[in-house]
């Protein structure tokens, strides 16, 4: 099953307003094992960067002045989304909100919500109470973020895979009954194991039934034991 992680950083919170996307980074994950296939982009929003928005990923207006309209990577990133994978994201609806809200400026229609996955849900069913934000959630599943001094769409993409990947079975998924198989993961490897020996050596079956010599044996040492327990009243 192909699906896709993904993180956007915007101009603010409000995609129905004057907020804009400013950046996007996608994850390809095949059989929970990433493919190494990715893709990012950075947008201007031809509008002024907020204060408050550049503090929390670092993106200027200086920055983003030369770079493409969303309008300029639309049809290579919906290219990149299909039809048919599984849309991955953290407060999903953050992220699908502003993704359609563009789609919509260019007349394109929007990704259908029944491709969404929200980690932030999964992480609310299975840790209730706990804290769900994703610095929260790689502390809690031991995901080196250590690289992370501010947002970043393809970065916290690459977090939340290796997030999802934990949160849904880990590394365990990769165990089958079909064979030994190996699936690459960059340099690393899930290795696939088999619950079949490859050959198997016949063995006549033991007796397993007591001898008659055997059954009088027990017989004498049972009638032989002082004050049995069976023998009292």
């Amino acid at each position: 099953m192909r699906e896709i992680v993904f993180d956007t950083e915007t101009t603010g919170l409000n995609s129905g307003g004057d907020d804009r996307l400013v950046e996007i980074g996608c994850i390809e994950l095949v059989g929970r094992v990433e493919t190494g296939r990715t893709f990012h982009a950075y947008i201007n929003p031809q509008r002024s960067m907020p204060a408050e928005a550049q503090a929390v990923h670092g993106l200027s207006d200086a920055f983003l002045a030369d770079k493409p309209l969303f309008a300029d990577i639309a049809e290579d990133l919906l290219a990149f989304l299909s039809d048919d994978a599984v849309l991955i994201a953290h407060n999903a609806m953050f992220d699908f909100g502003f993704l359609n809200a563009e789609l919509k400026r260019c007349s394109l229609p929007p990704i259908d919500l029944a491709r969404m996955v929200d980690t932030v849900a999964m992480a609310r069913k299975l840790h209730p109470g706990a804290k769900h934000s994703l610095d929260a959630l790689c502390t809690r599943y031991g995901i080196d973020r250590s690289h992370r001094v501010k947002h970043g769409a393809l970065l916290d993409a690459e977090l939340l895979a290796q997030l999802y990947i934990e949160m849904t079975g880990g590394r365990q998924i990769g165990l089958g009954l079909s064979g030994a198989q190996t699936q690459e993961r960059g340099a690393a490897k899930a290795d696939l194991v088999t619950a079949v020996p490859a050959q198997r050596t016949f063995r006549a079956p033991r007796p397993h039934a007591a001898s008659r010599e055997e059954l009088a044996r027990h017989a004498a040492f049972v009638a032989g034991i002082k004050d049995a327990l069976w023998l009292a009243d």
